[in-house]
């Protein structure tokens, strides 16, 4: 059961870490906007990541015996996927940390309102079903239903304490993380983190 904890925490927070347009726009309403909206924003995506999670343990879960034949290719190949995300994220990150490029922020609408405007927003990167389908296939969290509802609780919770922290210190860390620089090192940390999770997966 630890171990499907510590599979979901480090999942989790490989996927939100980096802090790119979604996260800049998280940063940027909760500086402008009362606590309860950026909190809104900020549980917004974090479900949008749990529910990711949720549907990549499921049909993880269901794939699982027909896989069994081709286990050794498939880890290989979902190690490769997670190697190829991490070097996609950081490659972007450096490109727009050349280009110096900061986008265009409006304000920051309702609680409910920017709840629901970031899961939408979050649902709609196909790299996150990807990236978590991944890492199911790849034997990260334990088997059983019960280590299942572990890995999707803590990748969750992972997801919503950093969104939380950029809502909470948006203020704060709004030029610093969102500038060129913020962004570049949260992106390499994600970066490295994932490539890390890969190496676990064929270990």
């Amino acid at each position: 059961m630890t171990g499907a904890v510590v599979a979901g925490l480090l999942a989790g927070y490989g996927i939100a870490i980096p802090v790119g347009a979604v996260g800049a726009h998280l940063v940027a309403v909760a500086a402008r906007s009362p606590w309860r909206t950026g909190a809104g924003a900020a549980l917004g995506i974090a479900t949008a990541d749990g529910l990711y999670a949720l549907l990549a343990v499921l049909g993880g879960a269901a794939l699982v015996p027909l896989l069994a034949p081709v286990a050794t290719p498939l880890r290989l190949g979902s190690a490769l996927v997670l190697v190829a995300l991490a070097a996609h994220s950081a490659r972007r990150a450096v490109r727009t940390y050349r280009a110096d490029t900061s986008p265009e922020l409006p304000p920051g609408p309702a609680p409910r309102r920017a709840f629901l405007t970031f899961l939408g927003i979050t649902v709609l990167n196909p790299l996150t079903v990807l990236y978590f389908t991944a890492l199911v296939l790849g034997g990260r969290p334990a088997t059983g239903p019960a280590a299942a509802t572990v890995f999707v609780l803590a990748a969750f919770a992972a997801s919503a304490s950093w969104q939380l922290l950029l809502a909470g210190t948006g203020t704060l860390l709004g030029r610093a993380v969102t500038g060129p620089r913020g962004r570049l090192a949260t992106a390499l940390a994600s970066s490295a983190l994932i490539t890390a999770l890969a190496a676990g997966v064929v270990v």
